[in-house]
């Protein structure tokens, strides 16, 4: 396929995706404009109460409402993500990926700049997965606030043992000195294991210093450009049952990703 043609495909791909989205995006503010309604209705109806409790903070219908009609349920359950493409299809140029990522309730574009010269065959295979509308509607499902500072996406099934049906190495522009600055995006992987890396990335939101293992570091294929304060955000809301390592109390999903 000729690369103005796999242009244009991906092109209309990317349009197709972001209408899919706008729809949904309107059909979730519907929903939470009608159960605001509804809870306004039931504010009057039972004045006295909502009275009375002016000076103790949020009615907790509508919080718990509001919470739950902002940011979609991810779908969870493995993908299929193709076939590994070849290393060749990162063109040996910076790609732009635009994450809609939605947190707290609150939307932002995490924008990324990939570096398909130094990280080929991860960029081939983010750029490949995502035009794919394998990462659309997924949770980051982990996080860690303690030695290192990561939130980590990319896995379906929302457990960290999913892959997108095939694994790639060998690991591809990793730090000499294991020092991950805030903003790196560098792919996940077994430990010890150089040749297992698939659809799963990581999110350094705090300059990190992660240590090589007998495989050696991990691939790093871009930086964050725009919207690292969100991450920022969903740390500074935890980890769930105040460990240090594991699902953010903020649950983070990711609408879907652009390419170009």
């Amino acid at each position: 396929m000729a690369a103005t043609k796999r242009e244009r495909e991906y092109a209309r791909k990317r349009q197709e995706k972001w209408e899919q989205r706008q729809a949904q995006a309107r059909a979730r503010r519907q929903r939470t404009a009608a159960i605001v309604a509804i809870v306004a209705v039931l504010a009057l109806v039972g004045g006295g109460f909502v009275v009375a409790n002016l000076g103790g903070g949020a009615n907790p219908a509508a919080s718990s409402t509001q919470a739950a009609g902002d940011c979609p349920t991810p779908e969870i359950g493995a993908r299929s993500g193709g076939d590994l493409p070849d290393p060749s299809a990162a063109h040996d140029r910076t790609w732009t990926a635009t994450v809609d990522l939605c947190a707290g309730g609150t939307e932002t574009d995490l924008v990324l700049e990939l570096d398909g010269a130094a990280a080929p065959q991860a960029v081939a295979s983010f750029v490949s997965l995502a035009d794919r509308g394998y990462y659309d509607d997924t949770s980051c499902h982990r996080l860690t606030t303690q030695g290192i500072y990561v939130l980590q996406c990319g896995d379906p099934t929302g457990t960290g043992t999913g892959d997108p049906g095939y694994a790639y190495g060998p690991i591809e522009n990793a730090p000499k000195d294991d020092v991950y600055p805030a903003g790196t995006v560098a792919m996940a992987r077994q430990r010890d294991d150089g040749e297992s890396m698939g659809s799963q990335f990581f999110i350094v939101y705090q300059d990190s210093t992660i240590p090589s293992d007998t495989a050696g570091g991990y691939t790093v294929l871009g930086t964050v450009t725009s919207g690292l304060d969100a991450v920022q955000a969903v740390a500074d809301a935890g980890v769930e049952g105040g460990t240090g390592d594991g699902s953010p109390t903020s649950p983070v999903i990711i609408e879907g990703v652009e390419t170009q």
